[in-house]
């Protein structure tokens, strides 16, 4: 083995024992890799630079000031409000339709505000209809993240997938593309939360945080998978109907521009955050803290990681060593065996570096079995993200694990069949609208 790969090889291990440890944060962990693999030449400058600019990361950073500019703007504080009070009426259907306006909503906008708004909510509401919120909150997260893989910008692992495949001389996604898989994806799992969970689910658990403790206080959990907080998005905003309304109105023009093909999501989303910031619905500085660049940090650094899998070959005897071992499988069964490597990583490690690892070998996977890479490329995504087994895999789920002071055992009793349904459903919706 040359030293380009061992290297890469021994930054790649570090990287991944560094995020199962989970004693630093995961953005830290993957700029620390990339900066070894730039000091050793693995990778050159300009290849680092390109990771940092790629359309995953612009798209991302635009779409995380729109979202912004909403919250700002008292928009999303001001719809829960009211739905949740239309609703309230109805009792314990009126939450269920609550949690499934969220995930809806989360095709669209990031999930973390959108539970961090309604978890609270969701809670007092069930409160006064003398129901245990302990019911409700998990599924409104798990919710959140089965919307969320509805469309190409409802999760951050779609959109590098996207990038991580263009790469690889594939075509891209468009937004609405990967919509009949998701759907049915979480139709399926939003059909076991609403008939099944709530079985599961002990009424009984710890003592319930304090407001200093949600707003400001340590989240419990993974350092490296859960970065930074939510604080941001944990007091209330008074609306403002002109700011709403155009916020509003950008971020359906994004969408629509970006469905119709007029340009490419990441041009499109950019676009819609500098005019938001020309018609002063935000300020400059408003949109800069909107950014999370933790989260940006972490992808960047994370493709970064993937170049060095490409140019040092790591990738290629990777693929070669899978391909060895499923090229008698039938494509189907090729495609049952990576979704679920790929839902394995993924309660163990980040979504974008389960991204970064597995789309190139999908890439070649299919290759090698002489069929389209497409059906592949999908399982990557859904399993990238519907992993449900662990309660610090995804960011929503920290926040309800110590709002409803949830065990362990609890996530694993309703995630792993969850993660076994959704796996069930996710393959056959992938090989009826995208065959091989």
């Amino acid at each position: 083995m040359i030293s380009g790969q061992m290297i890469t090889l021994t930054v790649l291990v570090a990287v991944v024992a560094a995020l199962i440890w989970d004693r630093v944060r995961s953005d830290v962990v993957a700029l620390t890799g990339a900066a070894v693999l730039l000091m050793t030449g693995v990778v050159r400058p300009v290849e680092v630079q390109g990771a940092f600019a790629s359309p995953a990361i612009i798209a991302l950073a635009s779409l995380f000031v729109i979202a912004y500019a909403m919250e700002l703007s008292g928009l999303l504080d001001a719809s829960i409000r009211r739905l949740v009070a239309l609703y309230r009426w109805i009792g314990r259907s009126g939450l269920w339709v609550v949690i499934g306006l969220a995930g809806a909503a989360s095709a669209f906008l990031n999930n973390t505000p959108i539970v961090v708004l309604g978890a609270p909510v969701v809670r007092e509401t069930a409160k006064s209809l003398n129901l245990s919120p302990r019911r409700f909150l998990m599924p409104l997260s798990y919710a959140a993240v089965l919307g969320g893989c509805c469309t190409l910008i409802g999760t951050s692992t779609n959109l590098l997938v996207n990038d991580m495949a263009a790469v690889a001389g594939q075509p891209r996604f468009s937004i609405f593309e990967i919509t009949p898989v998701g759907l049915i994806v979480a139709l399926t799992g939003g059909l076991y939360l609403l008939l099944v969970s709530g079985r599961l689910i002990s009424t009984e658990g710890g003592e319930e945080p304090s407001a200093e403790d949600l707003r400001g206080g340590r989240e419990p959990g993974l350092a490296g998978g859960q970065m930074g907080d939510a604080s941001a998005f944990a007091g209330q905003v008074a609306l403002k109907p002109v700011k709403a309304v155009v916020s509003l109105l950008i971020f359906i023009a994004v969408v629509a521009l970006a469905a119709m093909n007029v340009a490419p999501i990441a041009a499109c989303a950019f676009a819609g955050a500098v005019l938001l910031i020309l018609l002063r619905i935000i300020t400059a500085d408003e949109a800069y803290r909107g950014l999370r660049p933790d989260v940006l940090m972490l992808i960047a650094g994370m493709v970064v990681l993937g170049i060095a899998l490409d140019v040092s070959g790591v990738a290629n005897a990777a693929t070669g060593a899978m391909i060895g071992s499923l090229d008698t499988f039938s494509p189907l069964l090729a495609l049952i065996v990576i979704y679920g490597v790929t839902l394995f990583a993924t309660e163990l490690l980040s979504n974008a570096t389960v991204a970064v690892l597995f789309t190139p070998i999908a890439v070649s996977l299919a290759e090698a079995l002489q069929v389209s890479p497409r059906p592949f490329l999908v399982a990557i995504m859904i399993a990238g993200s519907a992993a449900f087994a662990t309660p610090f895999g995804y960011q929503t789920n920290v926040i309800v694990y110590q709002m409803g002071r949830y065990s362990y055992l609890d996530f694993v009793k309703v995630g792993l069949p969850l993660n076994f349904l959704t796996w069930a459903a996710a393959v056959f919706a992938i090989t009826i609208y995208f065959p091989f």
